[in-house]
């Protein structure tokens, strides 16, 4: 039978509170399935442990990580702990040290998800971002000079390689072309002369190696209006990390909110350990009381099994999440029912069992 080693990162606010149930349903799955299992290892990590330690993680935390298949990461970010701390201390070091350069986010809006948009059909809300994960405008390139004084200035740089544009672009190629999709690239190569114009370039280059790809390319203002008014034009989308980090919010307001929105964070080679994620954040307002919305956790976890190499176990708890938005009797607050946490989990629970 096959162990797989995950490391849990629950970290801050309702973080544990749903990554408890993520990994309630991956044992399920691994139960069923009969011929892999998990094992799961608890690392205390996040803002109440750089409140006692002065740091996000363990100094020799990387190391301790790399032995891991997977990471599976709650949330980051507490009142007390600056948010560029909490991000750069723990998050973008784990992203950067094992080259998890492909975010990829899907932005579908499932049966019976709630929609602010008028006029628009389910099936139009079908989008897989990849974003760029490893450079760009999160490179932490720059400089501050003259601090504290009249002159002061700061420079933030964006850093666009060739290696890392073409990766991360070819990868959505590959994937457009599997599927038989639709590329789009966002970038904003009007206003950022250089490193937008080298990456509308690069899109342009990869491209000849798929000439089946039907592909578009819109700045990213443009983009911005089109998920809103015509979401059906984008099918699997390729863009920057600062760009793809804003875009795929938006994308989880259409698509039934930030309690829906999952994200994966991929090496695909596999040198290194890929690491899974709700994006909602630590939502430290709702913290302990039990309400907190646990389907991204969940969706997350099924990306883990789509990565793993078990696709058909995470389409089953996709397919049982929308059984439960569908069904609308075991809902969290903010999505307009009265159930808790653990509630809605069982819920799901009860759904993907049912689907075997």
């Amino acid at each position: 039978m096959k162990t797989f080693k995950i490391a849990v990162i629950a970290g801050d606010g309702v973080g544990p509170e749903v990554i408890s149930e993520g990994i309630k349903i991956l044992d399920k799955a691994a139960s069923l399935d009969g011929g892999f299992k998990f094992e799961f290892t608890e690392f205390p990590w996040g803002c109440e442990y750089y409140l006692k330690t002065g740091r996000m993680m363990a100094e020799d935390g990387i190391e301790q990580l790399k032995k891991f298949d997977a990471i599976y990461l709650g949330a980051v970010g507490y009142p007390g702990v600056p948010d560029h701390i909490s991000l750069w201390e723990l998050l973008l070091i784990i992203r950067k040290s094992f080259d998890q350069y492909i975010n990829l986010r899907p932005v579908t809006l499932l049966k019976g998800a709630p929609c602010p948009l008028k006029n628009v059909k389910r099936e139009d809300i079908n989008m897989t971002f990849i974003r760029e994960n490893s450079e760009g405008e999160y490179a932490g390139s720059g400089a501050w000079l003259f601090k504290d004084k009249p002159n002061e200035v700061v420079i933030q740089n964006g850093v666009f390689s060739r290696k890392g544009c073409e990766r991360v672009i070819r990868y959505a190629y590959e994937l457009a072309q599997r599927e038989g999709k639709t590329l789009t690239s966002i970038s904003k190569g009007n206003a950022l002369n250089y490193s937008m114009v080298f990456w509308d370039q690069i899109f342009k280059e990869v491209g000849a190696d798929f000439p089946s790809v039907k592909t578009f390319s819109y700045l990213v203002d443009a983009a911005s209006m089109f998920m809103v008014k015509d979401p059906g034009r984008f099918q699997i989308v390729v863009t920057s990390n600062l760009f793809g980090d804003i875009l795929t919010d938006l994308g989880a307001a259409i698509a039934g909110g930030m309690g829906l929105a999952a994200g994966a964070n991929l090496n695909p080679e596999r040198e290194f350990p890929s690491m899974f994620e709700p994006i909602h954040g630590s939502a430290p307002d709702i913290a302990g009381k039990g309400i907190a919305n646990p389907m991204a956790s969940i969706w997350s976890a099924s990306q883990m099994l789509d990565f793993l190499g078990y696709p058909q176990w995470g389409k089953k708890i996709v397919d049982a999440i929308e059984d439960v938005l569908v069904e609308a009797k075991n809902l969290t607050p903010d999505l307009g029912g009265s159930s808790s946490t653990a509630q809605a989990a069982d819920a799901v629970m009860e759904k993907f069992a049912t689907r075997i």
